[in-house]
């Protein structure tokens, strides 16, 4: 086994070699929450369950941590405008980007640390950074990085450190800084704003910190891959990394992993231009999430990713492949010799899916390994060349792939029981050659969402996945 991966700060595709062999420590940069999070964020977030998912698969154990920044700018202004708590606020959108991360089969991470709760920690790096010499305090309270002692400033972004920064969360002029590079460790406190008193002083921490503070916290000083979008290589990750090796003097992160922009209608998702679509809101529109999830993982986490209707409506046909061949190799029975070929070619399947995700995650050349695969088996259970023990390992095979993916529908999963009754009404009307009842309930189980096929094995169902519209 040999996973290589593409580390941004290097450029270089190496293999993965966990600090503690066996065991890989990841951070995934997670949402501020103060409004729900969109498809481009998930993009991000989904990116890493299916790394997380495929380390899992290897053998791995992977101890995944991914933040909640539940203490922010927008958040308190978004607080102030609905007349609520801080905590208010960040519990409510916390709870809807779990149920949205929920219904898109995203893994829950092992550790979801929230700002708040570690306030004492992000105050204790803070100190370390002033203590030795990174860090200086201004006359409001606020403490900021001084980015001239530290020379590194700028490898993750390959920028020139003496540039102005540009896209902070705060503006240049807000606080009385030495260097308009310099960024907040700390804010000090304002009237009407949230503020702790901890061994800075008070007031309320910056937000590179806070993952800082975070990831060291649950991970250790140093730890195995980090991930986010592209948008977060600067000024968060860069700051982030100068902070974190300043403060401990060890290398922070081994590997760096970005996943490029979600786009829509030729432009980057993002809230601050409204282009945006959010997963409750497609799902009640009547988009199957499994399709979604399909759709936002099956491209390459460092190539854009367009998203459209169209790519939508050839996920949820892809998804719906799964499902049918699932679905008839579940049903199949078929009293023959196994196929001698078999092996060769869940072999085949196997190898060719996992050489595609060793290869810095390349998911797309996995599900063409995977798509080759689904092919040849539909046409052996056409040519009713399988065993039925031979269409029990194919079955097994693809599900175990699909702990990797997370698209297919569980081998377990029932209908509703007026769905189910319908079913048995239909087989028993078949069974009694009545036709035009057969074909009536067929028809109403199609309007429910239930496609039901006739086959030399019986009768078969599989739920319809749907991309809305």
């Amino acid at each position: 086994m040999t996973i290589r991966l593409r580390d941004t700060l290097s450029g270089d595709v190496r293999p993965l070699e966990p600090i503690e062999p066996g065991h890989v420590r990841l951070y995934s940069c997670g949402p501020t929450v103060y409004g729900p999070a969109h498809i481009g964020n998930f993009r991000s977030f989904l990116f890493a369950d299916l790394l997380v998912r495929y380390l899992r698969y290897r053998g791995l154990r992977v101890t995944w941590a991914m933040n909640l920044t539940d203490i922010d700018d927008k958040i308190i202004r978004g607080a102030a405008a609905e007349g609520v708590t801080t905590r208010e606020l960040a519990d409510r959108y916390a709870e809807r980007f779990l149920a949205d991360a929920a219904a898109l089969g995203m893994t829950r991470p092992d550790v979801l640390p929230r700002a708040t709760e570690h306030i004492p920690d992000i105050a204790g790096l803070v100190q370390t950074l002033i203590d030795k010499g990174h860090a200086y305090r201004t006359e409001d309270g606020s403490i900021f990085f001084r980015i001239a002692s530290w020379p590194a400033y700028g490898r993750l972004a390959r920028l020139d450190p003496e540039t102005m920064r540009v896209g902070e969360r705060v503006e240049s002029d807000e606080y009385g800084k030495d260097d308009v590079r310099d960024f907040a460790l700390w804010k000090g406190p304002k009237p009407g704003e949230p503020s702790w008193d901890t061994v800075v002083g008070p007031g309320r921490p910056g937000w590179h910190v806070e993952c800082s503070a975070m990831s060291m916290e649950h991970l250790g000083a140093s730890f195995d891959i980090h991930t986010g979008g592209v948008d977060l290589i600067f000024p968060h990750h860069e700051d982030e990394l100068a902070q974190s090796e300043a403060a401990t003097g060890r290398r922070f992160v081994r590997t760096w992993m970005h996943c490029a922009h979600l786009r829509m209608g030729g432009e980057k998702m993002a809230k601050s231009t409204g282009n945006i679509a959010r997963v409750a809101d497609l799902v009640a529109a009547g988009v199957a999430p499994r399709a979604l999830r399909y759709a936002l993982i099956a491209v390459h986490y460092r190539a854009p990713l367009n998203y459209s209707d169209e790519s939508l409506a050839a996920a949820a046909a892809a998804v719906d492949r799964i499902d049918a061949l699932l679905a008839a190799l579940d049903a199949y029975r078929e009293d023959r010799a196994d196929d001698p070929d078999l092996p060769s070619l869940l072999d085949r399947i196997r190898t060719g899916f996992e050489a595609g995700l060793d290869d810095d995650l390349n998911v797309s050349a996995s599900l063409a390994a995977l798509f080759d695969g689904v092919r040849d088996l539909n046409r052996r259970i056409d040519a009713r060349t399988l065993s039925t023990a031979d269409a029990e390992r194919a079955a097994a095979l693809l599900r175990e792939l699909d702990t990797v993916l997370g698209v297919a529908a569980p081998a377990d999963a029932g209908l509703e029981a007026d769905l189910q009754a319908m079913l048995d009404a239909r087989a028993a009307a078949r069974a009694s050659r009545d036709w035009a009842q057969s074909d009536r309930l067929r028809d109403e189980l199609l309007a429910r969402g239930v496609a039901v096929e006739d086959t030399r094995d019986g009768q078969r169902w599989r739920v319809v996945v749907t991309s809305g519209g």
